[in-house]
């Protein structure tokens, strides 16, 4: 809880701020630039990705602070991976009313006095709208405190903004960092792969080894089982491109999830690779990047292929479609059935899952071979 500093590869990231910038500051309240600055985002691997472009742009407006992000456990692997953007990351140890993990309150208490102790300038609240995050976020004890809020601004926010129902995932986080004056115009998605990361995944992927291509990725996992495909569905596509396209067909999840997997594989009339529990984040990033097509429910991993530009389906259920879609329908397809009761929150579907139940493997069989063909015509142009 104490906080694991993480080393920066670039400290040519850190020029003096100019003289101009004072007027910023003065904003928050504070008579010089913010040494330290804090991010509250305790989420899962799509939040952080999403999270990632308004990272990349509170280091350019804030150049010479350490920033530290307070996050789930998981986490802590994320943010060494993005020492560019992130110096320092903490565990959450629980919040009241804060989902994410379970609340003890004298755990809380101690984990929040260490926060004041520490001495933040800034704290950037980037968890949501606000109403449980919020009193969290100023509980750390900022000398400035910045987010969103739902109806009236909250006693004690510095600067914040009501929260948008309109925005994209990433558009809402570049606007707080645009709220404070970074420069937050590029939506970007990035996942950094290393040497060690391309190692472990071409280890996992050796069956394949000299085999024919494409290869396709198939992702039947989510936490929530709202936003599940049913495995059938997914062994229905899998047996279709290894029929027609002759397509080696890799099965991944996380640790957790390899029964999600495995009932994709016992439905398959064709053998695939399966993957799932066997991977570390980065080696997962490291084989997305390796495939030519990744069909994904709404969940990570689809997020993860955006990252790193490998063309996928994102197959969308109960998920908000305007705030976690792609941002580029070119490279990364959507299929959804429009339901009324779509978008919704139910971790489990309360009615007969329609929004999933009715999407059809014929509609994304169709939506990835167009992508393959697009990107076999773009190979041998």
């Amino acid at each position: 809880m104490r906080g694991e500093v993480l080393a920066r590869p670039d400290e040519a990231l850190h020029p003096p701020p100019p003289a101009r910038e004072a007027a910023r500051y003065r904003r928050l309240g504070l008579d010089a630039p913010p040494r330290r600055i804090a991010v509250l985002r305790a989420l899962y691997l799509g939040d952080l990705l999403c999270a990632v472009p308004a990272l990349r742009a509170l280091r350019a407006g804030f150049p010479a602070a350490e920033i530290s992000l307070i996050g789930l456990p998981w986490a802590a692997a994320f943010a060494r991976r993005y020492a560019r953007y992130v110096d320092r990351f903490v565990e959450l140890a629980g919040y009241p009313g804060l989902a994410e993990v379970p609340a003890d309150p004298a755990r809380a208490e101690r984990f929040l006095a260490e926060q004041r102790a520490y001495g933040y300038d800034l704290v950037v609240q980037m968890h949501g709208s606000g109403r449980v995050s919020t009193p969290l976020a100023l509980a750390l004890g900022g000398r400035a405190t910045v987010g969103y809020y739902e109806g009236a601004p909250q006693a004690g926010l510095t600067l914040g903004l009501p929260y948008p129902d309109d925005r994209s995932e990433v558009r809402r986080n570049l606007d707080l960092a645009a709220l404070l004056d970074c420069p937050a115009e590029d939506p970007t998605l990035e996942f950094p792969l290393y040497a060690t990361d391309c190692a472990e995944a071409a280890e996992v992927l050796r069956p394949l080894a000299g085999r024919g291509r494409p290869w396709i990725g198939l992702n039947p996992c989510a936490r929530p089982p709202a936003r599940r495909w049913p495995p059938e569905r997914f062994a229905a596509v899998g047996d279709y491109f290894a029929r027609e396209w002759d397509a080696r067909i890799v099965l991944t999840g996380g640790p957790g999830e390899e029964p999600l997997a495995a009932a994709v594989a016992e439905r398959m009339a064709t053998p695939a690779l399966n993957v799932a529990g066997r991977t570390s984040l980065g080696a997962l990033g490291a084989l997305i990047a390796a495939l030519d097509l990744f069909v994904s429910n709404d969940t990570g991993p689809a997020h993860l292929a955006r990252a790193v530009l490998t063309p996928s389906v994102t197959i969308f259920g109960p998920g908000d479609l305007g705030r976690w879609g792609p941002a580029d329908p070119r490279r990364h397809r959507v299929v959804r059935e429009a339901v009324a009761c779509s978008p919704c929150t139910y971790q489990e579907c309360p009615i007969d899952h329609r929004c999933l139940r009715w999407v059809s493997p014929a509609r994304v069989i169709a939506s990835a071979e167009s992508l393959l063909r697009r990107e076999s015509v773009a190979c041998n142009a």
